[in-house]
């Protein structure tokens, strides 16, 4: 299905003789029901046969093992590759001959793929189903060609430790969220039954092996009785598996450690999901008589393949299960059983003539060992709990089940839709710098927030709409942190979210009905109006804070804010100028939070300004310009704009909560929010260390690779130290504000606050140096993330206010603990 992993041509041959077919009555049936088959008529169909080297485990490839319960003999469905001008095709079809009744079921393998393609699993988009025999002489069905890496061999030679890794990673996410779906929801009933599949396939294979051995092999027998005996007690699950899940059966992005496809669907069906786990892991066990590897020399050359532990690891946390698995060593005797019962049946067809392979012979020897291998794991015992991962930091903070689903669920998303969107966005930006279309998102950009919003990923930053804990949501913003548009398509972006907040939190039902639950829909945007405008662009006070800026007062005291807010009968007047004002140019802008003052009689200096929504369209609003952060305008997110408002007039009822409560709003506001960006700048920091290995590992300077130099070696360990320590602060940030609340999270939040945009500039610093001059050029991301991430220590209140801060809430508990023990 694509380029192997040493960049050949797919693995065709010309057509076997036993399985000609017509291809001119083929030609004419796709012209008439395949779109757009026929967009070259003067080009003509090349069709020739996939064939794939027979060797061992894991490439004991379909064409040779090809069996389905009750199916002694016969092969796999044969496979082809059409290729009609620039187009590309793969053709899949029954074998030629009298088959069993429950044998090479084509239009499964068909339903299967189209269920999964639908909702965007990685599969060939299957194009067209066949039942018509008569057309090449067996029903058929033809899917889409995948370009991609296909890896023969499991230890993955030519490809570096990190990739091998992340290859590995991939996969085993992949065979996650396969078993992560929903039988119920996938439309599959009748696809398979579930209960007591271990028992049957129990049964099956001993049947199968029975029928086709050609000599006494105790360890079969012992084998057979043993897995009977020590049935699973949870013989129930009812998940789709593959019944073939290896990495020769999936197909990677050409550049990238990405699945873009699984292949071979033949044996699938409703299990149990450990079977295909089990399946997966069989190479970790090989027997070192059989010539597929040896074990021990094969692993050490290829640093990087994740152990068994960690790829389980990996695998239960994606879905959400307990690594500790019962019945683990009754799944790999049960493995290794059925591939003993599929070589013996592989060297019967051998001995009856009718297998197509001259190598099939081998196979006679291969039994007895696999046999052997099961039985000894059988008696093993196993924990499969990995007690500490790369990532084992996260788990100190728990996440709840549905916590942990959405985190794949996003992931996943991530890697499928939107990482690979991101050329096509900063395109969309480039071409159109100098148009009026800069203020408005590219139209990929809606299709990805459909797709979200049809998967359940939308408003996860809001408790009381997704369900999850600020635990849960820092992790999940934290891998949105990746991809500086991403936020947008979970319609989790700022300043957004904080708005949604503060009506969610204070606003009347009224104000929710009319503002909230457009937000929610992602109908309308916001805009966040707290900073005030100075009088002049070289006024000192303009390059301290730019959230509370006023003329001529301490920029980062809030409470200097003068907009104005007056009471005028049923209505408020708003004047004033505000700058740095969130999301203003987004066309879909529709309403303004603003912070400013109403006339008080308080004393106290925080009780005398008030939170109003101020409509765009409202008379007197008017924007004045754009600003940019360190030359970037910000066009995703609508910008940052100073706006002048001039006896602006809105409706009495537009006043949140009440008068003299804003500052109380913005705490409640940016409690939450300040986090959120912390979340989000450990994403941005595990992305850019990604960046710096790679560009470490691919150049060389003074004849050594970048990362063989100590200060790069040292460089890459202190962002990686970093990481984890921002990671562990804002874990505990968000734990406290979800046992304490906002307010007794305050010490927590302001720490982050400081440490995550000062450790993450430093990690962005560093990669830019290992980058050379295409780190601060359009080549790379660091610069623009640099720019927003330096911006994040002024943002939602500089450093200098948020250290003074901590030192008295320190002070404070200091004394407290003195006193207690005087």
């Amino acid at each position: 299905m694509g380029r192997d992993g040493t960049g050949r041509e797919p693995d065709t041959a010309e057509v076997l003789p036993q399985h000609k077919f017509d291809h001119k009555a083929l030609e004419t049936y796709l012209n008439r029901h395949l779109p757009g088959f026929g967009a070259q008529p003067e080009t003509t169909l090349s069709i020739t046969q996939y064939s794939v080297p027979l060797q061992c485990h894991p490439a004991l490839e379909p064409a040779d093992y090809g069996l389905k319960p009750l199916q002694l003999s016969g092969q796999s469905n044969p496979t082809f590759y059409l290729q009609k001008g620039f187009q590309a095709y793969v053709l899949r079809k029954k074998p030629p001959g009298s088959l069993l009744p429950k044998a090479h079921q084509i239009d499964r393998e068909f339903k299967v793929q189209k269920t999964l393609f639908a909702i965007g699993f990685p599969v060939p988009n299957p194009l067209l189903y066949c039942s018509d025999a008569s057309v090449i002489g067996t029903e058929f069905y033809v899917m889409e060609h995948v370009q991609g890496r296909i890896f023969r061999d499991f230890t993955l030679p030519g490809v570096s430790p990190a990739e091998r890794s992340a290859i590995y990673v991939a996969m085993i996410e992949t065979l996650a969220r396969l078993h992560s779906l929903n039988i119920q929801s996938l439309q599959l009933e009748g696809y398979g039954t579930g209960i007591g599949y271990c028992k049957r396939q129990v049964s099956t294979w001993t049947k199968q092996y029975q029928a086709a051995a050609h000599q006494d092999i105790p360890a079969m027998k012992h084998l057979s009785e043993w897995l009977m005996k020590n049935l699973p007690d949870n013989d129930n699950e009812e998940n789709l598996v593959h019944g073939d899940f290896k990495l020769d059966n999936i197909v990677f992005h050409p550049t990238e450690a990405r699945v873009i496809a699984v292949l071979d669907w033949e044996l699938s069906t409703i299990g149990h999901p450990l079977s295909d786990l089990a399946h997966l892991s069989l190479f970790y066990f090989w027997p070192r008589t059989l010539p597929m590897i040896n074990r021990s020399s094969h692993i050490q050359k290829s640093i990087g393949i994740p152990s068994m532990e960690e790829l389980i690891s990996i695998y239960c946390r994606c879905r959400g299960i307990n690594p500790i698995l019962p019945n683990w060593n009754f799944f790999l005797a049960l493995s290794y059983f059925k591939l003993a019962g599929i070589s013996q049946g592989v060297y019967n067809r051998y001995l009856l003539g009718n297998n197509s392979s001259k190598d099939s012979f081998l196979f006679a020897n291969t039994v007895q060992p696999l046999a052997e291998t099961g039985l000894q794991l059988a008696k093993r015992t196993f924990n499969t709990a990995l007690p500490l991962l790369v990532d084992s930091t996260k788990h100190l903070f728990v996440q709840t089940r549905k916590g942990q689903e959405v985190l794949t669920k996003v992931k996943q998303f991530m890697k499928q839709h939107i990482l690979p969107a991101e050329k096509e966005v900063f395109e969309y930006y480039v071409q159109n710098e100098n148009s009026v279309k800069r203020w408005k998102q590219p139209s990929v950009i809606d299709k990805l927030k459909e797709m979200a919003k049809a998967e359940g990923l939308w408003n996860l930053f809001l408790p009381a709409m997704s369900g999850l804990r600020q635990v849960d949501y820092a992790l999940i913003a934290e891998e949105t942190g990746k991809c500086y548009f991403a936020p947008n398509i979970f319609n989790c972006q700022a300043p957004d979210t904080g708005n949604m907040e503060v009506l969610h939190l204070y606003g009347s039902e009224e104000q929710k009905q009319q503002w909230l639950e457009p937000l929610l829909l992602g109908d309308i945007t916001s805009a966040f109006c707290m900073t005030g405008k100075g009088k002049s662009p070289s006024s000192p006070h303009m390059i301290r804070h730019p959230e509370v800026t006023e003329p001529d007062v301490s920029s980062s005291d809030a409470t200097n804010i003068e907009c104005s807010i007056e009471r005028d009968g049923d209505s408020y007047v708003i004047n004033g100028k505000k700058w740095w004002s969130s999301g203003a140019g987004d066309p879909k802008c529709t309403v303004a939070v603003v912070l400013g003052r109403t006339k008080s009689t308080s004393v106290s200096r925080h009780k005398q300004h008030s939170m109003i929504l101020v409509p765009m369209n409202a008379p007197g609003v008017e924007l004045i310009r754009p600003l940019s952060v360190f030359g970037y305008m910000d066009y995703l997110h609508g910008g940052h704009f100073e706006i002048h408002f001039n006896q602006v007039r809105v409706p009495a009822a537009n006043l949140i909560l009440g008068e003299g409560r804003g500052f109380e709003i913005s705490q409640g506001r940016l409690g939450p929010g300040r986090i959120h960006h912390c979340m989000r700048t450990v994403g941005v920091a595990e992305r850019t260390l990604q960046i710096m290995c790679e560009r470490a590992a691919q150049r060389e300077a003074f004849k050594k690779k970048l990362y063989e130099h100590e200060v790069v070696a040292h460089w890459i360990a202190e962002s990686r130290i970093a990481i984890e320590e921002i990671r562990l602060l804002t874990l505990k940030a968000a734990h406290s504000i979800d046992t304490l609340g906002s307010a007794g999270a305050r010490k927590e939040i302001a720490m982050i606050k400081v440490v995550a945009p000062r450790a993450v500039c430093k990690i962005i610093d560093r990669a830019i140096q290992v980058c050379g001059g295409a780190g601060v050029s359009q080549d790379y991301p660091l610069s623009n993330m640099y720019a927003l991430t330096r911006a994040l220590r002024l943002a939602d209140g500089p450093d200098e206010v948020h250290l003074s801060a901590i030192a008295k809430m320190e002070l404070r508990e200091q004394a407290k603990r003195l006193r207690a023990k005087m």
